[in-house]
């Protein structure tokens, strides 16, 4: 399969040479002919670098996945998780909405049938440097925040269809779940600024969507109790110490501060009767034993941990793949060769705490202000960023936006059953549950996060009948 996508490649490239009026489309150092143990697939991917500070050596490692059919006729999307500090490869590409995921012997990979590639081209950022294979030859790098953050992106983006010219002109979709509440709204609002200055090339941004996000901290943490509550995981008695003895404000990312002692006593208690044998972001999963797993990897026996139709010990499987030299190479990632493993979450980063208080709402109103739909899409099996918080706060900036409610509360379906529940605010804002599913939406429900996305891209509102959409 490699020769044949690096035979086509220097065709292009003769043609080009020849006719001297294109450029060529793609950059043939990143093409991954294919990955170990990879099932055969009929789409390109690329995997490698964008530098975005050269002085300091810095530089981001993506991975990009070709639509599955007509991907020039596709758009772009960009999906970003959280953390922060954690691997959108990882996380999103080979464990979420990506073609492809780990198999369980974590030396091979197994094709994901709902994968978002159906619908739009695909692009993973490890963002920021410091994170699984990006780096920086600067340690103080490892410092940083959300505006450099940001930043990067935008510099990582200019940098990428400078690879890839042939997208410049794709309406660009920018996406990711939980910490990215803050990555994308920020990356979005200094696309917006590029546009409002440039009078060259401007960002196609034709939508943003966002999984379980962390919007507003003094609304989302209180949010975590009361789910605890509202599923029977706590006691009345705590959860009204909480009430009674908190109030949040002072809370900085991580940890309450300047709370009473009455407070801490019962969040400490509250999180002692939940346990560490619950996975807060997917209630409902089973949870996975590691050292079980690591074992009987070692035994390159093929095992699956199955909770509920979800492989709950993939993530372990994930990390077991992505350590195998060949694995790295086929990639073109870790070309410095760090003195570290690829992990999911970054052990060397320094994200600063305080990032975590900013208000995002005023920033999804400026994308609206702009006529760019926002989707808030929650998980309702999570109880880390619960929907009972996401929900408050979209319905809340619509109110303070003049937004009428333009579908009221209502069920969605996919193929024939509940999907989850939805609303919308003005025709661009919408807010929407997926039923059954955890913190990480497309990983315990792919069907229906398929079906969501698919709507998102198509600009349809979701389906509100039993019937599925033509095409589905």
């Amino acid at each position: 399969m490699a020769g044949s996508w690096r035979a086509a490649a220097l065709a292009v490239a003769m043609v080009c040479f020849v006719a001297s009026s294109c450029v060529l489309g793609f950059p043939e150092e990143d093409l991954v002919g294919r990955l170990p143990g990879q099932p055969a697939v009929g789409f390109r991917q690329f995997a490698g670098y964008v530098d975005v500070d050269v002085k300091a050596g810095r530089s981001l490692f993506y991975y990009f996945a070709e639509a599955q059919d007509n991907a020039a006729g596709r758009p772009l999307t960009l999906w970003l998780n959280g953390g922060p500090g954690c691997s959108s490869v990882g996380g999103g590409a080979f464990t979420e909405l990506g073609p492809f995921y780990p198999r369980g012997d974590g030396r091979g990979l197994r094709l994901n049938k709902k994968s978002w590639n159906k619908v739009s081209n695909l692009l993973f950022v490890e963002s920021p440097a410091g994170v699984g294979w990006s780096y920086s030859n600067t340690s103080s790098d490892y410092n940083t925040g959300d505006a450099r953050t940001a930043n990067d992106m935008y510099k990582f983006l200019l940098g990428w269809y400078k690879k890839f010219p042939e997208y410049r002109s794709s309406s660009l979709l920018l996406s990711g779940e939980s910490y990215a509440g803050h990555y994308i709204p920020q990356l979005t609002d200094v696309l917006l600024t590029h546009n409002e200055k440039s009078k060259g090339f401007k960002f196609n941004i034709k939508g943003v969507a966002i999984g379980n996000p962390l919007l507003k901290l003094d609304r989302d943490v209180p949010a975590t109790y009361e789910y605890f509550w509202s599923h029977g995981m706590i006691s009345d008695e705590i959860f009204l110490a909480i009430n009674k003895g908190c109030d949040f404000e002072d809370y900085t990312f991580g940890s309450p501060h300047n709370e009473s002692k009455s407070c801490n006593d019962a969040i400490a208690e509250a999180n002692a009767v939940v346990g560490q044998y619950v996975n807060n972001y997917d209630v409902i999963l089973d949870v996975c034993y590691p050292s079980i797993v690591m074992q009987e990897l070692r035994l390159r026996k093929y095992v699956t941990k199955i909770s509920l139709g979800v492989d709950v010990c993939m993530s372990y499987e994930r990390y077991f793949y992505f350590n195998l030299p060949e694995v790295q190479h086929a990639l073109h990632a870790n070309r410095t060769h760090l003195p570290y493993g690829w992990g999911m979450c970054s052990d060397v980063l320094n994200y600063t705490d305080k990032d975590g208080n900013i208000n995002i709402l005023p920033l999804l109103q400026r994308i609206v202000e702009h006529k760019i739909p926002v989707w808030i899409f929650s998980g309702d099996q999570d109880s880390v960023v619960p929907l009972l918080g996401s929900r408050t706060l979209v319905r809340e900036l619509a109110h303070d936006m003049g937004l009428p409610v333009t579908v009221p509360y209502s069920t969605w379906f996919r193929k024939g059953q509940v999907g989850g529940w939805t609303t919308e605010y003005g025709n661009l804002l919408t807010f929407a549950t997926v039923r059954g599913a955890s913190h990480m939406v497309p990983f315990a429900q792919p069907d229906r996060a398929l079906g969501l996305f698919r709507s998102f891209v198509l600009g349809q509102r979701l389906p509100n009948t039993t019937y599925p959409p033509i095409g589905d």
